[in-house]
């Protein structure tokens, strides 16, 4: 097993200035960090990103979707001060803003941080509102890769709640990975949780559920874009069904297609 690497800021973060010229990169530090935590869990985890600030400040990026409330919940446990950011692109169903509020005040996050398209680029390149019909890929652009991107400056890495069991792009995913040509570090702490697993936390934990789950949605996104799953279908079937696309962008780098069946 390396050592561990000892954090080092990054140029992204503005209180430690420009990294070192001898201070590891994202992908050392990821690898380190994965070694680290090889056999440990997403407690484990979170207490060393948010307690002990192993990957340097970190923000925990949320959709509030069908599953988000298990990291949201852990994260809690360990800090409720940690950055929060949810993406509300204009699309969304409106229970999902319900949920999203009713469920940061049940869990005590203070530090909830609602981000979107630009309201200028958004009048530019999609006047109509219905660019999620031509381009689905660029209105993902436009409403959720966009404002990400530049809700992240300054942070050395940020939480995700993607798992293995997903499928796809998701299904070698690792606790900490480095984003390509960015000098930052993405941490997936259920990465190894299994759909079971998931089940038995929230109701263990009396979780309250999203309310679109009971009616057939087990994933969750925008309204224009999400259908829900039919029986045995995967749980991502019904977003941008019909289309061949089944990521948004964030976890791409960039808003590209990726079409199902695509290797990983």
């Amino acid at each position: 097993m390396p050592p561990d690497l000892p954090f080092q800021p990054s140029s992204n973060t503005p209180s430690g200035g420009p990294a070192s010229a001898r201070a590891p990169g994202p992908g050392r530090r990821a690898a380190a960090l994965n070694a680290r935590f090889r056999h440990h869990g997403a407690t484990a985890v979170l207490e060393a990103v948010l307690g002990a600030r192993a990957a340097g400040r970190v923000a925990l990026v949320s959709s509030f979707g069908a599953e988000s409330v298990v990291l949201l919940h852990l994260a809690a446990m360990v800090d409720r001060s940690v950055p929060v950011l949810f993406i509300d692109t204009g699309k969304l169903f409106t229970e999902t803003l319900v949920y999203q509020h009713e469920l940061a005040e049940r869990l005590g996050l203070r530090d909830i941080r609602i981000i979107g398209p630009d309201a200028a680029r958004a009048a530019s390149q999609d006047p109509s509102g219905t660019l999620h019909r031509s381009d689905p890929d660029a209105c993902c652009a436009l409403r959720k890769t966009a404002p990400l991107s530049a809700a992240l400056v300054g942070f050395d890495g940020w939480l995700t709640g993607r798992k293995r069991f997903q499928g796809g792009r998701r299904a070698t995913v690792e606790f900490f990975e480095a984003e390509p040509g960015i000098d930052r570090i993405k941490i997936n702490p259920l990465a190894h949780w299994t759909p079971q697993d998931i089940r038995t936390y929230m109701d263990e934990n009396r979780l309250p559920r999203h309310p679109l789950v009971a009616r057939g949605y087990p994933s969750i996104g925008c309204a224009p874009c999400t259908t829900p799953a039919r029986s045995g279908e995967d749980p991502r079937a019904g977003r941008w069904r019909g289309l061949g696309k089944t990521e948004c962008g964030l976890h791409l780098g960039t808003a590209r297609r990726h079409r199902k069946g695509e290797s990983a």
